[in-house]
């Protein structure tokens, strides 16, 4: 058994709105083990024996969620030990109660060097940025997390449907 992690996007935000245990039905509908639903913020815990590669699996959800909820679905599919290796990285001081301890998941490798690229001028005390595999950890000052310069361009629609972000208290719950 592998164990899974799907991270929706936009979920009970904007207007999409799915309870708990209306995804936690589907998923099982799916035929997965031992599912749950994390927080209502569209995290999904499961396991699965099926050996299907990894973007098929990805697929075949977000075809579920469109088909059930009627939106267009787009997720982030980690594994445990993904998510407990992005956890363990945060290069920042998670502790700093003044910064949000972001981390971006993105599902295309090209779209991380992109958004890195992109993000070259930005000053790093207001978007401290690093990039690791899979994922960008994001640590901004509080209140300042729609308008920095990083937040603008991680919020263009065209990075939509490759990226997710979980704050890090977030992701210690899903690991609990």
């Amino acid at each position: 058994m592998v164990r899974y992690i799907a991270l929706l996007r936009g979920v009970n935000v904007g207007g999409i709105t799915i309870k708990s245990l209306d995804l936690r039905e589907l998923f099982v509908s799916l035929g997965f083990d031992e599912v749950r639903t994390v927080l209502a913020s569209g995290n999904v815990v499961f396991e699965t024996a099926t050996r299907e590669p990894h973007a098929v699996l990805k697929r075949r959800i977000e075809q579920a969620l469109g088909d059930r909820f009627a939106y267009d679905a787009w997720i982030v599919l980690v594994t445990r030990a993904e998510l407990e290796r992005a956890v363990d990285g945060f290069p920042f001081d998670a502790t700093d109660a003044r910064r949000q301890p972001w981390v971006i998941f993105v599902s295309d490798p090209a779209v991380i060097d992109e958004l890195q690229t992109a993000a070259d001028g930005v000053d790093p005390d207001v978007d401290p940025l690093v990039a690791d595999d899979g994922v960008l950890y994001w640590n901004p000052v509080k209140g300042t997390t729609v308008g920095t310069p990083f937040a603008k361009l991680i919020g263009k629609a065209k990075y939509k449907s490759v990226t997710t972000n979980r704050n890090l208290r977030a992701l210690l719950k899903i690991l609990g």
